[in-house]
């Protein structure tokens, strides 16, 4: 159950960001966390849930909000990244649990999303010319966007598998028997 409140915060924390005007400072979703822990905690054959909440997501955002056509095409690598983020909770995170882990995958999940996301918009998109110039300019642009990914991602991890150790340990639990589930 935990894992699909941590969807539906991750669904919420998007809604919220794409409605209210906000500095660039304060960029969070809690979508990168959400989708290592549902992996992490939920089986294969349930990742099809936040597959279709996040892609249903995107969807809504992109025509009731931002008023632009959707066409599926364009978000195909960022479905691919939201399967890979529950993939990486999965093999990293699911037989063991430790503290190295966590930070491992809240390090490599928002930075495998910087470099999938920003690849693409580079290589299949017209804002920047198509030579390493433009390819590090991209990049270069979007670190402010990373850097907040980075720290609402590592946030929600901190917490996600944290909060549970945390409360254990309070009641006299080990350490190493609340992380190993």
């Amino acid at each position: 159950m935990p894992a699909y409140l941590l969807l539906l915060f991750a669904v919420l924390t998007r809604l919220a960001l794409a409605a209210t005007p906000h500095p660039e400072w304060f960029n969070f979703t809690a979508v990168g966390g959400a989708l290592l822990y549902f992996g992490a905690r939920r089986s294969w054959r349930e990742m099809l849930a936040p597959l279709a909440v996040l892609t249903a997501t995107d969807f809504f955002l992109t025509t009731s909000v931002y008023h632009y056509g959707f066409r599926a095409n364009d978000y195909l690598p960022t479905w691919a990244w939201y399967v890979a983020a529950m993939v990486l909770g999965q093999i990293l995170l699911k037989s063991r649990t430790t503290f190295v882990r966590v930070a491992a995958g809240a390090l490599l999940g928002p930075t495998s999303f910087f470099l999938l996301s920003n690849y693409t918009v580079w290589a299949a998109g017209t804002m920047y010319p198509r030579t390493l110039s433009g390819l590090s300019t991209c990049f270069v642009a979007a670190l402010p966007f990373y850097r907040n990914d980075l720290i609402s991602t590592t946030l929600v991890c901190a917490l996600a598998f944290g909060v549970p150790v945390l409360v254990r340990r309070l009641q006299g639990a080990p350490a190493q028997s609340v992380l190993a589930k």
